[in-house]
């Protein structure tokens, strides 16, 4: 049952007043996995919660729950209710776009079902209009209207039926972190079969004239979005002026600042009549690009499989300039981040401002990504000193020699520090005092960072030997690769991943050091892998980020750089995050390897991200450290 038009938002099903209390408190688990955290919104027919996926305990993975409380009598409409809810399901489970919420999950639990989608972070249109007193930036609108116009395309050109979204307005779309478009409530959108007429439905003044006949096609979407671009550049909402009255306020007259061109490209989506507006998504998005284009809103625009990517829009947050090259990896810690230079220190900034905080000298080059115990940060040096800092002070806890250049990474477990050297020594370093417990000899240099599980220590070397020893230091098993392996190990479901200079990547049984599969890459990799959800990433000499199916090293997807890939990914929030020699920063879909945004630094990108609280941190040769919005 359809809800008829009105000034307010529309949900589906008939309306029924729900007493306050029976929310979800924050702590309840729906499901075994979903734990609330808070209400994000409050509707006719239940709530809408934000929450974390437990089945990620090692990352937080939030989610939100739609939840409907069906409490009609009449079984007829009890049907109607529920079907309505999961359409709303369906429809976004057959959907793939960045604009669009991903759905993780559908189920329900005696009257209410619950729809666990994308937790998108940012502002709806609607807050943002009214929490700023003056106009949106005139390049910034046309950007979301040509980024809105592809989300209908999707929409629009589904198989094996169009679908209708019905409701475009904008409380209806949000704005991220990363100033792109995300379109929500699906609530009301239904596939579209010629002909077929329907109630009233939708919101009032964003509505075309047909939609109060109950007649809604792809042309509908059309006129609500140039409704929601007048509203958005007018700052007058339609919902209290008379209907079908935006010829009587003209934009350019309310605003000066949009062009002619544009204010001609969005009263063509609102004529009256339907064959008078534009007849596609795809016609009114390029009827934005040109007249952005003609009028200098649109400088520079650049076409990929998701839409458009604007150049220069991303821009960090904050950025730092150290004295020479960074090479490594930052580690975060309470509010501050550390990251080792190529001028021979190791810098701690103030993660959320830049800051300087303190800066701690060493003799040689700094590469080995820091980590932390207790107050200290920990990290080695090209001098071949592993130190121990006060993460306060910046002042010498303790520092431990080894003979050789430290170039791996330490790794921490049952209070001791595991580090490669490359004196060719594996060396375990008590992570209180500094003193040594044991150390174990190889071949070859360790630049590979050790990794330690169920009371064994993984690591490669140089020589391409790869090392399963216990905790006294002794040879459980090993495994000869043809070149060097500076790969780091990871581990997922029993199986120990790394990869070799020998341009094959490695799955091998992590008790017995028996072959799972192995894949040729075609180039060498000295990336550290990233496994998340059976997804499997490296990087490689040949430009190339690599997405294999961790169980059978099937490739999913594959992305293009223009230079080596030698540092590692990282997954955060659903985006794949990394840099490359060519000095960019990639974000993209983890799923599909579709491009979401990059960002140019001035050299080349060797080391790895970090992130946390919706920031993203990576170094550059080019001196920098960069803060970008995740």
């Amino acid at each position: 049952m359809e809800k008829p038009i009105n000034s307010h938002n529309i949900n589906t099903g008939t309306e029924q007043k729900r007493d306050m209390n029976q929310q979800l408190r924050s702590g309840t688990t729906l499901a075994k996995r979903y734990l609330i955290q808070g209400v994000l919104g409050v509707g006719g027919m239940g709530a809408v919660y934000r929450a974390r996926d437990m089945h990620f305990p090692n990352v937080v993975k939030l989610v939100a729950v739609k939840e409907m409380v069906n409490r009609a009598l009449d079984p007829l409409v009890r049907d109607s209710i529920i079907r309505n809810f999961e359409r709303e399901a369906n429809i976004l489970a057959s959907l793939d776009h960045r604009g669009i919420p991903r759905i993780y999950d559908y189920f329900s639990i005696n009257e209410r079902s619950y729809l666990v989608e994308e937790y998108i972070r940012g502002k709806d249109l609607e807050k943002i209009i009214l929490s700023t007193s003056d106009f949106i930036p005139v390049e910034r609108a046309v950007r979301w209207g040509i980024e809105l116009c592809e989300v209908l395309e999707i929409l629009h050109n589904n198989k094996p039926e169009a679908i209708i979204f019905r409701d475009m307005k904008p409380s209806n779309v949000m704005i991220n972190n990363q100033d792109h478009v995300v379109l929500i409530d699906f609530g009301i959108a239904k596939p579209f079969q010629v002909g077929e007429k329907g109630t009233m439905i939708g919101t009032e003044g964003y509505s075309p004239p047909e939609q109060y006949r109950g007649e809604a096609t792809p042309l509908a979407d059309i006129y609500a979005l140039g409704a929601t671009l007048h509203h958005l550049l007018s700052r007058k909402d339609p919902r209290i002026e008379p209907p079908f009255s935006f010829k009587d306020r003209p934009i350019n007259n309310i605003n000066p600042q949009v062009p002619t061109e544009l204010e001609e490209s969005i009263n063509k989506a609102l004529a009256y009549n339907t064959e008078d507006r534009y007849q596609s998504a795809s016609e009114m998005k390029q009827a934005l690009i040109e007249s952005g284009r003609i009028t200098g809103l649109l400088q520079k625009t650049e076409s990929t499989s998701l839409g458009l990517t604007h150049a220069g829009k991303i821009k960090p947050v904050w950025e730092f300039e150290c004295e020479d090259e960074i090479r490594g990896t930052p580690t975060l810690s309470d509010g501050a981040i550390y990251i080792g230079c190529y001028d021979h220190n190791l810098y701690a900034l103030k993660s959320d401002r830049g800051e300087f905080i303190w800066k701690y000298p060493t003799e040689a080059g700094v590469v080995s990504k820091p980590t932390l115990y207790e107050n200290n940060i920990i990290f080695g040096s090209e001098d071949f000193l592993l130190y121990a800092v006060h993460v306060r002070s910046g002042r010498t806890s303790w520092t431990y020699e080894t003979n050789g250049a430290v170039r791996s990474s330490p790794h921490l477990a049952e209070g001791h520090i595991f580090i490669g050297s490359d004196d060719s020594f594996l060396h375990v370093v008590n992570a209180l005092t500094g003193r040594k417990a044991w150390k174990t000899g190889t071949e070859a240099p360790i630049r590979s960072t050790p990794l330690v599980m169920d009371d064994q220590v993984y690591f490669g070397t140089e020589s391409g030997e790869f090392y399963c020893l216990d905790y006294s230091g002794s040879v459980k098993w090993r495994y000869k690769a043809k070149r060097a392996v500076t790969s780091s190990p990871r581990i997922s479901q029993g199986i120990v991943y790394f990869g070799s200079v020998d341009s094959t990547f490695y799955a091998l049984d992590a008790k017995t050091g028996w072959v799972i599969w192995r894949l040729r890459l075609g180039k060498p990799t000295i990336s550290t892998p990233e496994i998340f959800d059976n997804y499997l990433f490296t990087g490689a000499i040949d430009g190339v980020i690599y997405c294999l199916d961790a169980s059978t090293s099937r490739e999913i997807w594959k992305f293009s750089t223009q230079r080596q890939v030698t540092g590692s990914a990282i997954i955060y929030k659903d985006s794949l995050y990394f840099g490359s020699v060519d000095g960019f920063f990639y974000c993209l879909d983890y799923r599909n390897g579709r491009l979401k945004w990059k960002f140019q630094t001035r050299g080349p990108i060797t080391g790895s991200p970090v992130a946390q609280d919706d920031m993203i941190y990576i170094g550059s040769t080019d001196h920098h450290i960069y803060a970008l919005m995740a």
